[in-house]
């Protein structure tokens, strides 16, 4: 699986591709781990996770995914999904995940409902 980084002022864009099983999951809860973090020790206010690129997502890729949120809620920084395929949406409703984390249809709304900027 290949994980890019976007940074867009304080939201950070996490873009995974590929599939997101056992096997890429440990690698990918890090990464997350690593944006929620930020660069230099500047944490972004917002993580979305545009979901566009994946193709399937495990229960251990549920779990890294809901890691990484309670991680957010904790650290104060807001955390969404965005553009996942239908065959991964499913996944995230049918397991109840879409209830706890915000699910956005694409990556602009996701933009727009993230907190404003400012101290």
């Amino acid at each position: 699986m290949i994980v890019q980084l976007e940074s867009l002022g304080t939201t950070t864009v996490v873009l995974p591709e590929g599939r997101l099983d056992f096997g890429a999951a440990a690698a990918f809860e890090k990464q997350l781990t690593e944006a929620l973090a930020g660069r230099g020790g500047v944490a972004p206010r917002t993580v979305i996770l545009d979901g566009s690129g994946l193709e399937y997502v495990s229960s251990a890729g549920l779990r890294a995914i809901l890691l990484a949120a309670r991680g957010a809620q904790r650290s104060g920084v807001a955390f969404s999904l965005c553009a996942l395929k239908p065959a991964v949406r499913e996944v995230f409703d049918l397991s109840g995940f879409s209830r706890i984390i915000a699910v956005h249809p694409d990556r602009a709304a996701a933009l727009a409902a993230a907190p404003p900027s400012g101290p």
